[in-house]
């Protein structure tokens, strides 16, 4: 694993971007059939299962949602995109965004930059965020359709909460499909090989 750490004595004032994200999701009765067109997506019982709390859907939402997500802003393109948010009761919350490229070949190349993207989150966010720490983790490859990895970011600042991220980004031929877990927490208390399996399904309901 890679770390990245910067202290100084600046109090910081902004909240995390977890919290921020959690604020933005909509918890809703369980959500109709899919439009039409859009690719297939995840259930609120795929994701890694909250001990005190059932996970909430939304509805399936052609478009990006209206808040940037976490470590891919700039990255995903509005056009042919759409997405899913989930919630809990609790601080735990979640976001499924996929979108549908003009091939095969445009799709390996979003998924190459949502990947690179994660992977320089800590150290882009750190530059940023005076009196931040971060650190990330590569979880890994997984061997589903075109292949998927997986990704973990924490992020904290003084006087407020750490919060913790997994990213699991895949691709189904010109389909790409990207998911982002969050809680209050660091990399030690995120849910790693229960998001892998939900990275896998995410990517194998894409095209059914």
């Amino acid at each position: 694993m890679f770390r990245l750490f910067r202290r100084t004595d600046t109090a910081a004032t902004v909240a995390t971007a977890l919290i921020a994200a959690a604020a933005t999701l909509a918890l809703t009765a369980p959500a109709s059939a899919a439009p039409a067109g859009a690719p297939g997506f995840l259930n609120g019982t795929d994701l890694p299962a909250h001990p005190s709390s059932p996970w909430y859907a939304g509805e399936i939402t052609k478009g990006l949602p209206e808040t940037e997500t976490f470590c891919l802003d700039g990255v995903l393109p509005t056009a042919g995109s759409w997405h899913r948010a989930f919630g809990t009761e609790y601080d735990t919350g979640a976001v499924q965004i996929s979108v549908r490229s003009a091939s095969p070949a445009a799709a390996a190349k979003l998924a190459g930059a949502l990947e690179r993207k994660v992977a320089a989150c800590a150290a882009d966010w750190l530059r940023t965020t005076p009196g931040g720490t971060a650190s990330w983790q590569d979880y890994g490859t997984l061997p589903v359709e075109e292949g998927a990895h997986v990704y973990g970011v924490h992020t904290s600042i003084p006087e407020s909460e750490p919060g913790v991220h997994l990213y699991g980004i895949g691709r189904d031929g010109s389909t790409v499909t990207v998911v982002k877990w969050g809680q209050m927490g660091d990399l030690s208390q995120a849910p790693v090989a229960p998001f892998r399996k939900t990275t896998t399904k995410a990517v194998d309901k894409l095209n059914p």
